[in-house]
């Protein structure tokens, strides 16, 4: 297998909503029930040498804009040695169920910036980001999940700037999960198209694994 990128005593921390939370603030905690805590298990049997620390700071419900008013708390307190960030679908909900302070994408790109920029300029550390994904195939009718695969090609546009631009590692789970459902129906990665069962968290914790060898 080729070279880990995460070396022996450093940290990684995990930020987003709920997908990264996944109950690491309750009866999950430290590091939660989803991929977060399955890439760690990936990292620990594959590499037993390597002792990492993992900091999960997910928050259920949270847009980019919460990712805002905590990252001094949350990352720069922190000075993790390597950053994964999973945001986006919240971002894309509050707009089309039309809340209070929707982020709509050009937002949403305005303060990925701003967070990329500052963590460069107060870390320097290397960068992973996820896109946002919805998975359901349902494409043919007048529904809010139709309205939803129409609109997130936006937002996964906005991520994949920011990676371009800041030259982050990216990891295109909508893509990854459209692969699968070539394959298999659905429900087999998620009860309903934004939370995924294990099986799903499994294909994200794959994933970054994977990115993660250089």
């Amino acid at each position: 297998m080729s070279d880990f990128l995460i070396q022996d005593g450093q940290t990684m921390l995990y930020i987003g909503d709920s997908i990264t939370d996944c109950g690491r603030r309750a009866a999950e905690a430290r590091l939660g029930a989803g991929y977060v805590r399955l890439f760690t298990e990936l990292v620990t049997a594959e590499h037993p040498e390597r002792r990492i620390r993992h900091i999960n700071k997910g928050i259920g419900g949270n847009r980019i804009t919460h990712l805002k008013e905590r990252w001094n708390d949350d990352v720069f307190a922190n000075a993790p040695d390597r950053l994964s960030i999973k945001i986006g679908i919240n971002d894309l909900h509050s707009v089309l169920r039309e809340a209070d302070e929707p982020v709509a994408p050009g937002l949403f790109e305005e303060i990925y910036e701003e967070l990329l920029t500052s963590t460069a300029d107060r870390l320097g550390c290397p960068v992973t980001l996820l896109t946002p994904f919805y998975i359901s195939t349902d494409t043919t009718s007048d529904t809010f999940r139709r309205k939803v695969l129409a609109f997130i090609p936006e937002y996964i546009a906005v991520v994949e700037r920011m990676s371009e631009r800041h030259k982050t590692g990216l990891i295109c789970l909508h893509d990854i999960f459209a692969e699968q459902l070539k394959h298999r129906d659905a429900e087999t990665f998620c009860p309903e198209p934004v939370h995924p069962n294990r099986s799903g968290h499994m294909v994200i914790a794959k994933a970054l694994f994977d990115s993660l060898h250089g």
